[in-house]
């Protein structure tokens, strides 16, 4: 899971650099190899997110209605920050009950 929490967090701020970085310089200073760059990074961490999601809900049983929040949460800007606060908990509730 804390693998799941970084990839979340660095896949939310490379979407926001797409958005809020290379998308202005793209169409405000014509430099799309910004965005070719950017997307690129961003597609790739994407698919780690998605992947491990998918592991992540099947390895600590997660509701079908948790998977789906978490993955429209990484299509959204700054839902990583949501995605974020839940995995927290979840790794609290987890290494409570591991202790117990």
């Amino acid at each position: 899971m804390k693998l799941f929490r970084t990839i979340s967090l660095i896949e939310g701020c490379s979407f926001l650099l797409l958005l809020l970085v290379a998308m202005p310089l793209k169409y405000y200073y014509s430099m799309p190899e910004a965005v070719s760059l950017a997307g690129m990074i961003h597609g790739i961490l994407f698919i780690a997110y998605l992947s491990l999601s998918l592991s992540v809900a099947q390895k600590y049983n997660w509701p079908l209605s948790e998977w789906i929040i978490a993955l429209v949460a990484g299509m959204v800007p700054f839902g990583f920050l949501m995605i974020d606060g839940r995995l927290k908990r979840a790794m609290k509730t987890t290494l409570a009950t591991d202790a117990a």
